[in-house]
């Protein structure tokens, strides 16, 4: 049984979406299923049959977000920045900063620390949303 990452990763080399940890633990998998962010390592790939699913590569309007990660700081690595992105969208548009928090809590960095994140965020006022 094929999960969702390894065959957007391996058969449709759609390598923004990263595997961290295999295990659902760190969000660098995270993709969007029906608008939902999910990590992608814990779903089969047959269980997205007939769903919408959005990689880092499929998504729009998502260059201001991207840039302000740049900007202020948001990535470093770039191992979470894919993920980070992806769950940020999933986020409501009047998303706070405990929105935020809460809607990241299943994505981790190593690197940057999330005071970055955050104001990345909060900069680019979440613009972005999943294309359909």
């Amino acid at each position: 049984m094929k999960r969702l990452l390894d065959v957007l990763r391996e058969d449709c080399a759609l390598t923004g979406t990263k595997e961290g940890c295999g295990e659902g633990e760190c969000g660098a998998c995270t993709v969007l299923i029906d608008g939902q962010a999910v990590n992608s390592c814990l779903v089969p790939f047959a269980q997205v049959a007939g769903s919408s699913v959005t990689t880092i590569e499929g998504l729009t309007g998502a260059e201001a977000l991207q840039s302000a990660f740049i900007r202020e700081g948001g990535a470093q690595c770039g191992i979470c920045t894919p993920g980070m992105i992806l769950a940020a969208v999933a986020l409501p548009k009047d998303a706070d900063l405990q929105d935020i928090r809460r809607g990241l809590a299943g994505n981790i960095c190593r690197c940057t620390g999330y005071e970055g994140i955050y104001r990345s965020l909060r900069a680019a006022a979440i613009p972005a949303r999943a294309a359909d």
